[in-house]
C-alpha cells in the first residue's frame, strides 16, 4: 500500500463571522486568517471602522451660528466701550 502527500494549503474556513443591522443597512464581516483570537482582534477592527463610517455618514451636525441672530452681541461691545473710564491720579507728598 503506498500513500502520497500533496503539498497543498488549506485555506481553513472563517472561525469568526458577524453580520449586523444598523437602520436599514447590513453589514457583515469575518476574518479569515491567523488563529481564533486574531480573527477576533481584526473583527473588532473591521467592526468599528464599519461603525466610524456609518456614524459619519448618519450624523448631520446641527447649524449653530457663530453669532445669536437678533445682534445683541453688538450693542453689548458698543456699551462696553462707551462707559466711562475714571483716570487714577496719584498722590505726592
Amino acid at each position: 500500500m503506498e500513500v502520497q502527500v500533496k503539498d497543498t494549503v488549506l485555506t481553513p474556513a472563517p472561525l469568526v463571522k458577524v453580520s449586523f443591522s444598523l437602520g436599514s443597512e447590513i453589514y457583515s464581516a469575518n476574518a479569515n486568517n491567523g488563529t481564533l483570537s486574531e480573527q477576533l482582534v481584526s473583527l473588532k477592527e473591521a467592526s468599528m471602522s464599519i461603525l466610524k463610517e456609518y456614524i459619519t455618514k448618519h450624523n448631520v451636525p446641527n447649524d449653530v451660528p457663530d453669532e445669536p441672530l437678533d445682534g445683541s452681541s453688538s450693542e453689548n461691545d458698543d456699551a462696553l466701550e462707551k462707559l466711562p473710564v475714571k483716570s487714577k491720579k496719584t498722590k505726592i507728598n
